[in-house]
Formats: C-alpha cells, structure tokens, sequence
C-alpha cells in the first residue's frame, strides 16, 4: 500500500522539521553533474534555472499551474536538477526514450561545485514518515510531488532545495535546487562544460548507457 497523499498545511511540515537530522548540508567540494540542451525551443546554459512550469516530468517543480493547468512563468520559483554522476543525470535526462542522442538541441554536461554549502531538505530519511508521506515522495505521480514541493518552499524558503532518491538510477542521490535563494550557490565558472559529442566522453558514456540498457547515439 503507497503513502503518498496531498501535503498538509505549511505550519504541519515546520513543525516537524528537525534541523540537525533532516537536512543535508552539501558541502563546497561536492560535484554536480547536469545535462542541458543548449539548442532548440527553449535552449539553456549551464547554470540556467528554469522558471516556468510545471513541467509533467519535473518532480520537485514549484511553480503554480494555469487555470488550465498549463505551465505558467514564475520569477521567484525558478528549480534545476542535478545528479551527483553521470550515470544519474544520463538516467533522470533520457529516461522517456532510454536513447541518449549527443546532436538534437545539442546537449552538453557541465559538472560544477558550489561556491557555498548548499542546505537541502533530506527526503531519503525519516522526514518523509513524519510528516504522513512516504519514500514514494521520490517516485510517485508527479502531480502529488509537486504538490509537496510547493508546500515544503512554503514551510522552509531559507532551504535550497531538496536531497532525494532518482527513481531512474537505483535510488542514488540527486539534487534540486530552488532559486531563490539557490542561485547564490552556484560558482562563477564549472570545472567541466563539455557538448555531450565530444569525443572525450565516448567512453564514459558507452559504459554508463550499457549499465543502464540505453542506446547511445552519435
């Protein structure tokens, strides 16, 4: 039987907040691994949140939906995903098709640390349970857990954002930052920004789509 009902209020999830358990400090020596697309209708760059949605695949999106529930624009609600490998990011980013395409929209990995600790909401632990939901949170409908997200910014906006399980990568942990205030935690420059084509990752990436069962293109 799945735990994973609609949220409660704000003040519930505050109330049930243990600082020293539930939140995960990521330290300035931490790597984060991203894959964007720097091409195409809505082309990004590397340290580029995204404020409009909610977007059907997006987890943790915070943004209000229209009245038709379309994906709206919110400049005080901007998020980014990141793994914490490779693998993870290839997994969550080419999770509809399980084809990793290196050309269309022209996507590039950008691997970075962050310029301060970053303070995450840790829903890989005990946080979840209290406050009547369950590890679901990190796999359910994507509906229910944007739901969730926009409580917990409500409840917690000093947060960066959130430490969860990607349901794509055998529960390995994945990262996603709410701006403001996460945008103050991101460096000035990465240490790697790469097109997915070149051909110094052809390696890494054959060994990660083979573990994972994906095809790999170009």
């Amino acid at each position: 039987m799945s735990r994973l009902p609609q949220p409660p209020a704000p003040a519930v999830l505050q109330a049930n907040l243990r600082r020293t358990e539930d939140v995960v400090a990521v330290h300035r020596a931490t790597r984060l691994v991203r894959i964007f697309a720097a091409k195409g209708l809505h082309p990004q760059r590397w340290n580029s949140f995204r404020y409009t949605g909610p977007l059907p695949h997006a987890r943790f999106d915070t943004q209000p939906s229209g009245p038709d529930g379309s994906p709206t624009h919110a400049h005080d609600q901007g998020v980014l995903y990141f793994g914490m490998s490779v693998r993870t990011s290839v997994a969550e980013v080419f999770q509809a098709t399980s084809v990793v395409d290196r050309q269309t929209r022209s996507p590039f990995l950008v691997v970075l640390r962050p310029r301060r600790t970053l303070r995450l909401l840790d829903l890989t632990g005990l946080w979840p349970t209290r406050v009547g939901a369950s590890q679901e949170i990190s796999t359910g409908p994507k509906a229910v857990t944007q739901a969730w997200a926009r409580a917990i910014r409500a409840a917690h906006p000093e947060l960066d954002g959130l430490w969860y399980r990607s349901s794509m990568d055998s529960g390995d942990p994945a990262v996603c930052l709410w701006d403001p205030p996460g945008g103050s935690g991101l460096p000035a420059s990465p240490d790697v920004l790469l097109p997915l084509e070149h051909p110094g990752l052809d390696l890494p990436l054959a060994r990660v789509c083979e573990e994972l069962n994906y095809t790999l293109l170009g």
